[in-house]
């Protein structure tokens, strides 16, 4: 199997390589259009703002490549937010594959933004989360967030409900950081790798 992993200017990836090696996988980091169309699954990291990485995609021309894969599909963190139509984080236009806008988190006396730590998710509607025990824990570091959306498949509540995971036809993405998500977060990338 061959997995890419799309290459951008996002931070320190390296938690993903870790991760992805520990399951065995073989991948490569590449921004080539060729390599990436030819890969049996790709993943999008997310480490980042919004409009610099997006703006990081679309001078690869990404941005129009991404939204015409066939194969599975797995945007993290930022990530997901790119996947959206429109993030406030720098009023980005991002590439709509989720109709969805990101929005911040509303100010909330007393509740600090972002949002980091464990929290947990329910309400699965993907095969990616086959196996996890109800309200599994996952890490999340994001100031933004997708609300809920006919392509929820996977809820979480901090300040308000939004969208910890999302899924159309073969694009899945997650708002955590899989790859740090511990034995809940291994598991989903262990079944998306299996897809």
């Amino acid at each position: 199997m061959k997995v890419a992993i799309i290459k951008y200017n996002a931070g320190n990836v390296q938690s993903v390589f870790f991760a992805l090696e520990r399951l065995g996988v073989t991948f490569q980091l590449t921004d080539n259009e060729a390599e990436i169309r030819s890969a049996d699954k790709v993943i999008l990291p997310g480490v980042g703002e919004a409009s610099s990485t997006m703006r990081s995609l679309r001078q690869r021309g990404l941005d129009k490549v991404i939204p015409t894969l066939k194969q599975p599909f797995l945007g993290t963190c930022v990530g997901l937010q790119l996947m959206c139509r429109h993030s406030e984080e720098g009023d980005t236009e991002c590439m709509g594959i989720f109709d969805i806008a990101v929005k911040r988190f509303p100010v909330v006396p007393g509740v600090k933004v972002p949002h980091v730590g464990w929290n947990s998710i329910s309400g699965y509607r993907t095969t990616l989360t086959d196996g996890l025990p109800d309200n599994a824990y996952v890490y999340f570091v994001h100031s933004y967030f997708a609300g809920i959306c006919p392509c929820t498949a996977a809820q979480t509540e901090y300040i308000v409900p939004f969208s910890s995971m999302l899924r159309k036809d073969n694009f899945y993405a997650a708002q955590f950081h899989t790859e740090i998500s511990g034995e809940a977060g291994s598991r989903i990338l262990e079944n998306f790798l299996r897809l």
